[in-house]
C-alpha cells in the first residue's frame, strides 16, 4: 500500500512539475521571437486580432479542442484538466516577468533553452501516466479511427500554423528548429523520466498453523517411534 501511494504521489508531482517547465519553455520560445511552435502562432495570432490575453487564449484553445474529444469519444483524465487550465497562465506569466532579450546570440539560447525544457515538460507530463494533453488526446483520437499517428499530427499541426499565420502569428527559424527537434527530443526524455509502476507487495509467508494432533503424532511420522526406541528389560511390558 505504501509503495502505491508513494507512486500515485510522485505522478502528481511529476504532472506539476512537467507542466510548469512546458509552459515555462514556451514562454521563453515566445520572449525569443525567432518563431513560435505551430499552436502558439496560432495563440499569438488570436491574441492579436482579438484583443484577449494570451492567457485567456491558450485555456479557450485548449478547450475547443478538448470539445472534439466527444465525437472521438476520448476521455479526459486529471492531468488533461490540469493541461488545459495551467498552461496558459504559466507561460503569460513567463513571458510578464522574463524580459525579452535584444540581442541575437541571447534570443537564440532563450530559444534553445526553452525548446529543451518544453520537451523535459512533455516527456514529464506524459510520463505521469495522468491524461495527455488537449492535443495529444485529439491525434490519438484520430488515429483510433483509422488515421495513421503520423498524418494525424501533420494534419492538426498544419491547420493550427496556417490559422495562426493568417492572423499575424509569428512563424520563423524557431518553428522549424522546434518541428524538427521536438519529436527526438520528447523521445529521447520519456524512457527517462516516467515514473514506474508501483512495486507489488510480496506476499507474506503463510503462518504455520499449530498442530491440534496429540503431541505423540506431531513429533514424528505416524507409526514410527516419536524417541529413542526402549527396550524393556524382560519380564517387563512394553
Amino acid at each position: 500500500m505504501a509503495g502505491r501511494t508513494g507512486t500515485r504521489l510522485r505522478r502528481v508531482l511529476n504532472l506539476y512539475l512537467g507542466l510548469l517547465l512546458f509552459g515555462g519553455g514556451l514562454g521563453l520560445m515566445f520572449q525569443a521571437e525567432l518563431g513560435l511552435n505551430p499552436w502558439d502562432v496560432l495563440h499569438q495570432g488570436l491574441a492579436g486580432s482579438t484583443g484577449l490575453p494570451l492567457a485567456w487564449v491558450v485555456i479557450g484553445v485548449s478547450t475547443v479542442v478538448l470539445a472534439l474529444w466527444i465525437p472521438l469519444r476520448q476521455r479526459p483524465g486529471f492531468g488533461t484538466v490540469h493541461n488545459v487550465l495551467l498552461i496558459g497562465p504559466i507561460m503569460a506569466t513567463v513571458i510578464e516577468w522574463v524580459p525579452a532579450p535584444e540581442q541575437l546570440p541571447v534570443r537564440v539560447g532563450f530559444l534553445l533553452a526553452g525548446l529543451v525544457i518544453n520537451a523535459v515538460g512533455t516527456a514529464m507530463y506524459l510520463g505521469a501516466g495522468l491524461g495527455p494533453g488537449p492535443r495529444d488526446g485529439l491525434m490519438t483520437g484520430l488515429a483510433a479511427r483509422g488515421v495513421p499517428v503520423r498524418r494525424a499530427r501533420t494534419l492538426i499541426e498544419v491547420a493550427a500554423l496556417a490559422v495562426g499565420w493568417s492572423l499575424g502569428g509569428t512563424v520563423g527559424v524557431g518553428t522549424v528548429v522546434f518541428a524538427l527537434a521536438i519529436g527526438p527530443l520528447v523521445h529521447f526524455f520519456v524512457p527517462r523520466l516516467r515514473v514506474p509502476p508501483a512495486t507489488p507487495a510480496p506476499n507474506p509467508a503463510p503462518e504455520r498453523t499449530p498442530s491440534r494432533l496429540p503431541g505423540w503424532l506431531t513429533r514424528g511420522t505416524v507409526g514410527e517411534p516419536s524417541g529413542p526406541v526402549r527396550h524393556a528389560p524382560a519380564g517387563e511390558p512394553v
